[in-house]
Parts: C-alpha cells; structure tokens; sequence
C-alpha cells in the first residue's frame, strides 16, 4: 500500500508539470505517463534523470514508465519530487 501511495504522489505531481502530456491512471505501483516532446524528447528526460542517479524506463513514442517498489524508500520519494519540478 506504501508503494500505490508514492506512485500517485508521482502522478499527481506529473499531472501539474507542463512538460507532461498525460498520466494514465495509476492503480498500482506502476506510473505511465507521456512526455510532452515540444518541451523534451524521452532520451533527453531520461537522461537528465539519469545524471541525477533516477532510472526510469522508456517504452517508446514519448511515453515513460517509473515503479514504486520496497527499495524505493522516502528518501529517494522525496528526491524524486523535489527534482521533478525544477526540470
């Protein structure tokens, strides 16, 4: 339940980010979302995330996925939503 809570704080965060097309509805731990490419491209989000030590996945055509999981812990929930908006 832990897990289902953060991956939708992630997609409520998402969902207010102008750089964020669409969030599909979230329920479980899996967020999908689509990138809006007018303001980046999947591999330079990707990217930009990975440089900051965040692994998220790709699944082509804009569209991105992240997973809550037991080793996601707090702090890096905090992280991630301190570091989405300032993107």
């Amino acid at each position: 339940s832990d897990d289902h809570r953060k991956a939708k704080e992630i997609g409520s965060l998402l969902s207010d980010l102008s750089y964020i097309k669409k969030v599909e509805p979230i329920e479980t731990n899996i967020v999908i979302f689509e990138i809006d490419e007018n303001y980046y491209s999947s591999e330079v989000f990707t990217t930009m995330l990975l440089q900051k030590d965040i692994h998220i996945i790709s699944m082509g055509q804009g569209k991105l996925r992240m997973v809550t999981h037991l080793d996601y812990t707090a702090t890096m929930h905090d992280r991630l939503l301190s570091i989405l908006p300032k993107l």
